[in-house]
């Protein structure tokens, strides 16, 4: 099948994946939180950014390669870590850590994926993340790290933006709870969709593995406040100053929304800054991501990621433009593995390089850090 001749763009890839997975599936990965202004600012300020076109610049040889962090990457982009992938998808992380590792580019497991770091050790490739939500016990901190290192996790990214549960209220409508409970409602929307079932039967129940390890007998808590939350806390910058003298590594902190954080992190060592505010899934009064970007990039001189709201190759040339070194998407490769399964992840990537070769092409930019050139 020419999956570019039926799903050309990542509208496409989520409009096919709603309709392979059960509502309750769909709210958990679609939804925000509040009223989902951050997420719609998230899209609003991203299609605020424009470009001007050029002209008569002849043919040109565009360059989608990128440095950061020691490593060249073919592209700007990375799979960002999103708690329960096994839940949208059966064998989620896998899928996306195979096609990440294909493709050159970084993936980011989270601590409360459905699948271990030893897990994934032979799926992972070079580029492979571990994201952390912090452990409140010194132990258990210690020895996710050790785990995610001989697992072959070459970085280390601590998210810094959940101190509490979210209310995440459309989440909660759907019924989901962690550890799922198939409800008599839950079950009459899994029978609609066939495939996710029959593949999830297959997998058996996703549940937050490497949690259970050291949290014990799964506990039914809401779908926003899952067992991470039993054993997790609230970082402050003592936890960070921890984690970059145990770890070997490069070190990112993620959720960061504020000048003068990047900069003190900057001088505790830290090796990049990741610009997030988790989707708009955390707290509905933050600023976009790329809002917000220029303040950090002129705050510090680490690399930037960012993330959140991030749909196409134009938009990653949008971060790129306004100084952020690379863009993480999570919901992306998420509609990907609901609409295509194993084939999604692939076909993604080949999407967002299409359309930043395309838009480069319009600007007349051969580089990634041409494109600036070009900002109106």
């Amino acid at each position: 099948m020419n999956l570019h001749a039926k799903y050309p763009a990542v509208s496409d890839l989520r409009s096919h994946a709603k309709r392979r997975v059960p509502k309750f599936i769909w709210e958990y990965l679609d939804s925000a939180t509040g009223d989902e202004r951050t997420k719609a600012r998230n899209r609003d300020c991203l299609d605020d950014i424009r470009f001007a076109p050029s002209i008569l610049h002849g043919e040109i040889q565009t360059d989608l390669s990128t440095e950061m962090l020691g490593h060249k990457f073919p592209l700007p982009i990375g799979v960002a870590p999103v708690g329960m992938s096994g839940l949208v998808w059966p064998h989620a992380e896998k899928l996306l850590a195979q096609a990440a590792a294909t493709a050159g580019i970084p993936y980011c497991l989270s601590t409360v994926a459905t699948q271990t770091p030893e897990d994934l050790a032979p799926d992972i490739g070079e580029h492979a993340w571990f994201q952390m939500y912090p452990p409140r016990d010194e132990d258990i901190r210690a020895d996710l790290l050790r785990r995610a290192k001989a697992s072959g996790f070459s970085t280390l990214v601590i998210t810094v933006d959940v101190p509490v549960a979210s209310r995440r209220e459309r989440q909660v409508r759907s019924g989901l709870q962690t550890p799922p409970k198939l409800t008599p409602r839950l079950l009459a929307q899994i029978a609609t969709c066939p495939t996710w079932a029959i593949g999830m039967a297959q997998a058996g129940m996703p549940r937050m593995r490497l949690i259970d390890e050291y949290a014990g007998e799964p506990t039914a808590l809401s779908s926003t406040a899952h067992a991470g939350y039993l054993l997790r806390t609230s970082p402050d910058w003592n936890y960070v100053t921890w984690l970059r003298d145990n770890w070997q590594g490069n070190f990112v902190v993620k959720g960061v929304m504020r000048e003068d954080a990047a900069a003190k992190l900057e001088s505790v060592g830290v090796d990049a800054i990741w610009v997030s505010n988790h989707a708009g899934r955390q707290f509905d009064a933050a600023p976009a991501t790329i809002e917000i970007l220029p303040q950090v990039r002129a705050a510090c001189d680490v690399p930037i990621i960012i993330d959140s709201g991030f749909e196409t190759g134009l938009d990653v040339l949008r971060a790129k433009a306004l100084g952020a070194d690379f863009v993480f998407l999570g919901r992306g490769f998420h509609y990907a593995l609901a609409a295509l399964g194993a084939h999604g992840p692939a076909h993604l990537i080949d999407i967002l390089a299409k359309d930043i070769e395309a838009n480069m092409g319009q600007m007349g930019a051969r580089t990634l850090v041409d494109v600036a050139d070009n900002l109106l």
